[in-house]
């Protein structure tokens, strides 16, 4: 562990300890924004930034390592306001930019496509990069789907982001949808996706949508929602409801709870880690055990709790589980099991 972290209290050490054995899995990471915005390089360490971590500036390879994030979903989230070809022509270059990244990585960083590979980069201590795409509407212009999935690089993709797009309306208020569900074109990308056992995850979509996604996919791959509240501690328009929760845990699936201090306030107080355990155990309570996980969308313009605003943020979120009384094999489970438990029911074979 890196001394710049300057562990000292006892449950960050704690932390650190469990999850040296069991590792953690983010399942929403922006730190490919930063890049393209100003040019950073995550395999450099950084600071938190002139905003002292707020909206940027929480991650970087160094940064993951010491914290022992074994693998997260790396998302390169789509520009709505390019045109169809635009977008997907930056996708491409996008695409292209992180496979690069990777091999100038000199083994701190493996794409994986699968389990197997997860377990095989963990093995050979390199941070595994599941790539992901934020809002799926990058694909708008693409010739053949087909062939944009065919190769499994790609582990997720969500329907849409904070705009209403060509495949449906967005559950923020920037939608200017009457019409809250599906488009045609929607039900294209969610039949591309389950050809390929890529999640299709349901983040940021309208209720509406959510439902109608559930009913146009096969039930024996696991739908996911990888980074959001929840509305039974803190109602709002980004959060699920615990109806949307048990349908994901019904079929499989699992809640990845993200560290926005506004998705995770609740009755006047503070959006800290103790809110963000508190979102975790209401998936818990509502969905099971097996139905929580970790999607903090750290650098992805988010103000996350004082706590995680500093160089160990997923140590800081582990040390609040164990001082909220967790056995540390539910932490385990959250931190990565649960996650990998069901990449295992999409993707057996990889």
């Amino acid at each position: 562990m890196s001394t710049s972290l300057q562990l000292a209290p006892k449950p960050l050490q704690q932390a650190q300890e469990l999850l040296q054995e069991h590792g953690l899995i983010d399942l929403h990471i922006d730190t490919l924004i930063p890049p393209r915005l100003w040019g950073s390089d995550p395999l450099q360490r950084h600071g938190l930034g002139v905003l002292g971590g707020r909206f940027f500036g929480h991650l970087d390879v160094p940064r993951l390592r010491d914290n022992r994030v074994h693998a997260a979903m790396w998302s390169l989230t789509t520009n709505p306001f390019r045109t169809a070809s635009g977008r997907y022509r930056v996708w491409q270059r996008n695409l292209q930019r992180t496979l690069q990244l990777v091999e100038r990585s000199a083994g701190q960083l493996r794409l994986v496509r699968g389990p197997r590979d997860l377990e095989l980069a963990r093995q050979q201590g390199a941070h595994a990069v599941l790539l992901a795409v934020q809002g799926a509407n990058a694909w708008d212009a693409a010739p053949d789907l087909d062939a944009v999935l065919a190769d499994g690089t790609v582990t997720r993709a969500t329907l849409v982001h904070l705009t209403d797009s060509a495949l449906g309306a967005t559950s923020s208020p920037l939608s200017l949808r009457r019409h809250k569900g599906l488009l045609p074109r929607a039900g294209e990308v969610i039949a591309a996706l389950q050809r390929h056992r890529a999640f299709v995850d349901l983040a940021h979509i309208a209720p509406a949508g959510f439902w109608q996604a559930l009913e146009l996919m096969d039930r024996d791959q696991p739908p996911i929602a990888t980074h959001t509240g929840v509305t039974g501690v803190t109602p709002h328009w980004r959060n699920l409801d615990d109806q949307q929760i048990r349908a994901i845990a019904d079929r499989g699936g699992v809640i990845g709870v993200m560290a926005a201090v506004n998705f995770l306030a609740r009755n006047g107080r503070p959006g800290d880690t103790a809110a963000y355990v508190a979102h975790l155990e209401h998936v818990i309570k509502v969905g099971g055990a097996q139905a929580a996980a970790i999607g903090t969308d750290l650098d992805g313009a988010i103000i996350p709790p004082a706590e995680m605003r500093n160089n160990h943020p997923y140590l800081s979120l582990v040390a609040a589980m164990l001082q909220a009384g967790w056995p540390p094999a539910q932490v385990a489970a959250v931190c990565a099991g649960n996650f990998e438990a069901c990449w295992r029911r999409l993707r057996p074979d990889r």
